[in-house]
């Protein structure tokens, strides 16, 4: 038995990285996973009928490796249940579509992992004002619409579960003065977003808690090497890393751990673990005093 047997998991962001290996792990404990993701790459290995392409074709943002594809065929190939939907997650008409085939495939939403994220590492005084409302929609406006699209069908359900993915970024440098940085400011932009989805997170959780509904919120204590990250040169700014496995492993716990253990939380990956008696070592955000203001 699966600690996910019967229930069905979306997660955006799945043809890489922290996606593609949440969906993995999820369909490994039972769950029914629909991958979303604008990448499709190869499709071949997968079974017929479980890849669903959009009616136009949608332009990749960043070019570094992802496939919707693989990522379900190494699911199938395992044993597990996935389908793959080609999805723009700004488009509210793509998220209609992507709604639509996963009820009529899988079934309502029982698990939202809203975790597609795009970033683009520039000084505010540089950064160009359509890749800035980009970023915004992408880390912001997208998991809004999202949770609309699933609430009501967990509403009449009365459970659910929504985990929006976070980052350290979130936590900001504090007052001055300031020593040089050849890093300052390259990270305002996306933190400014993770900071606004972790007090999303908090509110949202205390609107839908009567319904049984868990709203939770989880970044890795330590940046981890994604193909994005390395695509962005993250690792060579901040050397020290965490396995995705973690990150994946904490993942699992908030879609599993009851609701009043969970809802509302803003948490590290590694704290979380050592909680659960799943780490002894820990280091990074949440272990070393840094931890932003909604984090608990």
């Amino acid at each position: 038995m699966g600690k996910l047997d019967g229930k069905v998991a979306l997660i955006t962001g799945a043809g890489s990285g922290i996606g593609k290996e949440t969906a993995k792990l999820f369909a490994a404990e039972g769950a029914k996973v629909v991958c979303a993701a604008r990448t499709m790459s190869d499709t071949s290995e997968t079974k017929t009928g479980t890849i669903i392409h959009y009616n136009y074709e949608i332009k990749t943002k960043q070019n570094y490796h992802r496939s919707l594809g693989e990522t379900v065929s190494e699911i199938q190939k395992a044993g597990g249940s996935a389908i793959g939907i080609q999805t723009d997650i700004t488009d509210p008409d793509n998220l209609d579509y992507l709604i639509f085939h996963t009820k009529r495939i899988f079934g309502p939403v029982d698990i939202l992992i809203n975790n597609a994220a795009l970033s683009y590492f520039i000084n505010v005084r540089e950064f160009p004002v359509n890749w800035w409302k980009e970023c915004f929609e992408t880390n912001i406006h997208a998991p809004f619409m999202l949770c609309q699209k699933v609430l009501p069908t967990m509403i009449e359900k009365h459970s659910g579960v929504i985990i929006n993915l976070t980052s350290g970024a979130a936590i900001g440098p504090g007052r001055g003065p300031y020593k040089d940085s050849p890093a300052a400011g390259i990270n305002t932009m996306y933190g400014t977003t993770k900071a606004a989805i972790e007090r999303f997170t908090q509110g949202l959780a205390e609107e839908v808690y009567k319904y049984g509904i868990s709203v939770s919120c989880i970044a890795p204590s330590n940046p981890i090497a994604t193909s994005g990250a390395i695509y962005h040169g993250v690792p060579d700014r901040i050397p020290q890393s965490e396995s995705i496995d973690l990150l994946v492993k904490a993942i699992l716990i908030l879609a599993t751990e009851p609701l009043d253990k969970i809802t509302g939380r803003v948490t590290y990956s590694q704290v979380l673990l050592k909680e659960h008696g799943m780490l002894d070592t820990v280091s990074g955000f949440g272990t070393n005093g840094k931890s932003s203001k909604y984090s608990c």
